[in-house]
């Protein structure tokens, strides 16, 4: 994907300040979230099984649920437990004939997962096993990395605490 350069590159970084300015308040203005949080976050898979594999028997995230679709006649929808009470779902859609995955403006540019050192190590140790391709600390960026899922979904494992972003915390406890 192209990336902007010269006048236009120093546009956008001078339009990010301005809303940067505008919009980002110190915590101790920030008025309080009106939710709990993510119950969870639903995605469309391709196929049931391939995606209950993978992410219960490659990356280790239980099935906690697998029910049909309150509004879709066939339908699945089910639930993987990834930590701190967090749950990621998947429909599928029998008999809807779905594009191939693309990374567009609507789309799920990917999912971060915050990881310890020894999970990082041993997501890695799994992922090199099973040879699914990633990327990350091949190029530098040593505390992630990124894949994709059978569905195109990107992940990245994240070895980071919660609500910390390069070593800065984001939210005050």
């Amino acid at each position: 994907m192209p990336q902007p350069q010269g006048a236009e590159l120093e546009a956008v970084r001078a339009r990010r300040n301005e809303l940067r300015d505008r919009y980002l308040k110190p915590s101790a203005q920030r008025p309080a979230p009106t939710v709990g949080g993510f119950h969870h976050v639903a995605l469309i898979c391709s196929d049931v099984e391939e995606t209950i594999r993978f992410y219960q028997e490659l990356l280790g995230f239980p099935l906690v649920e697998l029910v049909e679709n309150r509004d879709y006649a066939g339908s699945s929808h089910f639930f993987f437990d990834v930590g701190n009470r967090n749950l990621l779902g998947f429909f599928d859609f029998p008999g809807h004939d779905h594009p191939p995955f693309e990374e567009t403006i609507g789309a799920v540019q990917h999912i971060a997962l915050a990881t310890d050192a020894d999970n990082f190590a041993a997501a890695r140790k799994r992922l090199d096993e099973a040879g699914v391709e990633y990327i990350g600390p091949d190029r530098g960026i040593d505390d992630s990395l990124y894949i994709r899922d059978p569905n195109g979904i990107g992940l990245e494992f994240y070895r980071e605490e919660l609500a910390v972003f390069n070593g800065t915390p984001l939210l005050e406890d």
